[in-house]
């Protein structure tokens, strides 16, 4: 079926709507399209991986290859105002945190550690002694506020 008609049975206005969501490149797509403007462009054989792509596909015997493990996707999993840490490289860590001050602005706290474990705990440690000076700031000021009229 040409893209033309697949378009019309989804409901498409165009064929490039059509391409445009339901196209896609694998790696060892692009991997062949490089080999080939190589092959081309530079008339000479062009540098092949160990994996092609007919190491992806089942082998004969209907045995799938061996793919690596899965590892999913850590993503965020803190709680907003309990600040980040980043890993700057494998033996420094940096915690920070920028909350919103009494006057409105947002001021930016850092705390550095080696171990992830340590950063973390810095950083709970700076959190609660910031949260708790923000907290007095704003009562000081209501207090001025209140005395001033």
């Amino acid at each position: 079926m040409d893209v033309k008609t697949l378009s019309a049975i989804i409901g498409h206005i165009s064929p490039a709507t059509t391409i445009d969501t339901y196209s896609h490149i694998t790696g060892a797509m692009q991997l062949q399209a490089a080999q080939k403007i190589e092959r081309g462009i530079g008339h000479s054989e062009a540098y092949e991986p160990h994996e092609t792509l007919l190491d992806q596909l089942p082998a004969e015997d209907g045995k799938s290859p061996v793919s690596p493990p899965f590892a999913p996707y850590k993503g965020k999993v803190r709680k907003t105002g309990t600040g980040r840490i980043y890993e700057l490289n494998d033996h420094l860590f940096e915690g920070r945190y920028s909350p919103i001050n009494a006057q409105g602005k947002r001021e930016v706290h850092i705390v550095y550690a080696k171990t992830k474990k340590e950063c973390e705990a810095l950083l709970e440690k700076m959190v609660t002694e910031v949260r708790e000076r923000i907290k007095e700031e704003k009562l000081r000021m209501k207090v001025e506020v209140a005395a001033g009229k």
